[in-house]
């Protein structure tokens, strides 16, 4: 069945109307004035549904560990209230799926995902159960996320903050609710002064943040180092933790964070606004000519005009960019200027010195 949140009846609900690859389907994407709606990021908060999004729940007394071998994260010691990203990669260490973590006031773990993402990841946990004392189902929980503003929610089942992982990014906390009181719980965080958004207003803030969906932005071959912020270092949790025991794909992150360097890497790029029409997500990246990256979400946020990301080379980095007629330049703060250090080169070097 196709989904569609209660909040569509609202004054001014817009659906996307165009194909996207971005996760929208079922939710506002704006209330009628999309870039007022971001303002409000800043000024009372952003209220966000995003209900679209699935969820599955894992519990038992085996679940952190059973998560712990699966995922890319720690999670065989975490405590009620635990936040974090997780992704689950191939044994080459490309991603198949990316989902928020919540453990709840009772020690069960919430994983939310796209809603194309669901239904793989649910049939993979639930094959995976082999003798673990866990269950994995489907939770009838929908997500609605604050931005800007520290808002409570008396009804969530979960909260989950996380520290913005760019200095364009707002705060954003992730409540998860009943679907039965979806209505409620933003009523609830409408009292607290905070308005509600499109999810339009959410993806310019996800743009900023240099977060990528996995459908719009990635490709096939993408590796989690290619996502800088998805890489664990204080104060930012990210999605992979680099100090844990084995799980699919960790031969792919120990040797990229130990020897090399990602081929790649996600950025925020910014578009000549003055084009008759923007490219879509998808797009090749050309510099002097030649394809060096493709192009992801593009949206016009109210601040830089039409932005997007962007997975570029890293030797086009400092470069022009061309996309199709548009011209693109990189926002070059989204680069990372310290990476960590790479133990198993400075091994290397040494072993060669002698």
């Amino acid at each position: 069945m196709t989904y569609a949140s209660p909040l569509l009846t609202r004054a001014g609900a817009a659906t996307l109307q165009e194909d996207s690859p971005i996760d929208a389907a079922g939710v506002a994407w704006h209330y009628g004035n999309p870039l007022v709606e971001q303002r409000f990021v800043e000024d009372s908060g952003a209220i966000i549904d995003r209900s679209h999004r699935r969820v599955i729940s894992v519990a038992g007394p085996d679940a952190p560990s059973f998560l712990n071998n699966l995922l890319s994260q720690k999670l065989d010691d975490t405590a009620p209230g635990y936040s974090a990203q997780a992704l689950d990669m191939d044994i080459q260490g490309r991603i198949l799926h990316t989902m928020g973590v919540a453990v709840s006031k009772d020690g069960t773990f919430y994983l939310d995902t796209p809603a194309a993402e669901f239904p793989s990841l649910l049939d993979y946990l639930t094959k995976m159960i082999f003798w673990s004392q866990v269950t994995v189902a489907e939770a009838d929980i929908a997500v609605l996320s604050v931005l800007g503003a520290p808002l409570e929610c008396s009804a969530a089942v979960f909260a989950r903050t996380l520290p913005p992982a760019t200095e364009l990014a707002a705060p954003q906390t992730d409540f998860g609710v009943p679907r039965g009181e979806l209505e409620t719980a933003v009523a609830e965080l409408e009292g607290q002064g905070g308005k509600l958004a499109g999810l339009m207003a959410y993806t310019a803030q996800r743009v900023r943040a240099r977060e990528p969906e996995l459908a719009a932005d990635l490709d096939s071959k993408a590796i989690a180092h290619e996502v800088p912020q998805w890489i664990g270092r204080a104060p930012h949790p990210g999605a992979v933790h680099l100090n844990k025991g084995c799980y699919r794909g960790q031969e792919t992150v120990a040797r990229v964070e130990n020897i090399g360097r990602s081929p790649r890497l996600l950025v925020m790029v910014y578009l000549d606004g003055s084009a008759p029409t923007m490219p879509i997500p998808g797009a090749d990246i050309t510099s002097g000519g030649r394809r060096v990256g493709r192009l992801g979400t593009v949206v016009d946020d109210c601040d830089f005009g039409p932005v997007a990301l962007a997975l570029v080379k890293r030797s086009a980095l400092g470069g022009p960019l061309q996309i199709g007629d548009v011209a693109a330049a990189v926002e070059q703060g989204t680069i990372p200027q310290d990476e960590g250090p790479k133990a198993g080169r400075a091994a290397q070097q040494r072993l060669r010195g002698r």
